[in-house]
């Protein structure tokens, strides 16, 4: 069976095919203005960028290469999606549909496979639905509803807002100057969050996290990697089963824990409550002045506590109202607990 192009497009719409490099398309075809406003694309191991860049025409470009890298020539490209792919490509109203999929999946010839990646470029208001077994994600400058998951490729997210929901199985996790709500999950692979705003939901199995300038509710979580944050607003969970966690110029709300490392926190700003669990390392801890609720325990605790204290104090806990009381500081540390204030 030949390959399957299906197109059905709006009029005055092209295909153009071109000499193939790594940075020239198989394959081009041009949309039509805002006439787009869904994308679902499917690829069987390339990667897959949908971008609503206001400087670039409307229009969809398929790369191809081969497995090990080589890029074939057109010639043996068109013969080996003949024998072994079904690409298709469709418009249905306002639906943009791409698909790059193995023929024989029980009877297959690696040395023949192909990546098939997909680039969309369309306006800004566009929702996706998008799905690769092995390449890398690459959305930006989107609002809508974005639906995305790899089996193994990295997720680069950049200027999306609205509902934004993304997995990868192992790759990494880049997302900056997006809002509202996030929800991003790597397997494996660490979680670079930058400049984002709203319901914030990060998470890995293993790697680390790197956290700055974020405002809102955020739950960030790591199964062995280290975490790493600064000038957060709002109200901030995070915490790792292994690694260490180091947190700066904090004006918010805090929820944090470790079961293997130490944690350094820096607290500008109360929230509604200070709590951080260290089963096993030591804690740092930097507070503003002001009225508190200390619950401070640890192997050892050392505090340069300024204000009027009533309460307890002695070598392994703290117990008491500073300053008449005030935001709950509940503090566990099963080594070295030190408290100091601005």
């Amino acid at each position: 069976m030949k390959t399957r192009i299906i197109l059905f497009f709006l009029a005055c719409q092209s295909i153009v095919a071109l000499a193939q490099d790594k940075k020239t398309p198989y394959l081009t075809k041009t949309l039509s203005g805002d006439a787009i406003k869904h994308v679902f694309v499917t690829t069987s191991g390339g990667s897959i960028t949908v971008s609503g860049s206001q400087d670039e025409k409307p229009r969809i470009e398929v790369y191809i290469t081969a497995n090990n890298g080589f890029t074939p020539s057109n010639e043996e490209i068109k013969k080996r999606l003949d024998e072994d792919y079904d690409l298709n490509i469709s418009v249905n109203g306002d639906e943009l549909r791409a698909s790059a999929k193995k023929k024989h999946e029980h009877d297959w010839d690696w040395r023949r496979s192909l990546n098939i990646a997909f680039k969309v470029y369309v306006s800004k208001n566009v929702s996706t639905n998008l799905e690769t077994s092995g390449g890398s994600i690459h959305l930006d400058n989107l609002n809508g509803e974005e639906k995305f998951a790899t089996s193994g490729g990295s997720l680069h997210i950049y200027r999306l807002t609205g509902n934004i929901h993304g997995r990868t199985s192992g790759g990494s996790i880049t997302v900056s100057n997006s809002s509202d709500m996030i929800d991003l999950e790597t397997s494996g692979g660490s979680v670079h969050a930058d400049n984002c705003k709203g319901n914030i939901k990060l998470e890995t199995s293993g790697g680390s996290l790197h956290l700055n300038d974020l405002d809102g509710k955020i739950d960030a979580t790591t199964s062995g990697g280290s975490i790493e944050a600064s000038n957060i607003k709002g109200d901030l969970h995070t915490g790792t089963s292994g690694g260490s966690v180091n947190l700066s110029r904090l004006a918010c709300t805090l929820d944090t824990y470790t079961s293997g490392g130490s944690i350094n926190a820096e607290i500008t700003q109360f929230g509604k409550f200070v709590k951080i669990d260290a089963s096993s390392g030591h804690v740092n801890l930097h507070l503003p002045k002001g009225g508190m609720n200390l619950n401070i325990r640890g192997n050892r605790v050392t505090a340069d506590i300024d204000g009027n204290f009533d309460g307890t104090k002695d070598k392994d806990r703290i117990e008491g109202k500073l300053n008449g009381g005030g935001v709950p500081v509940d503090v566990d540390g099963g080594g070295h607990v030190t408290l100091t204030m601005n």
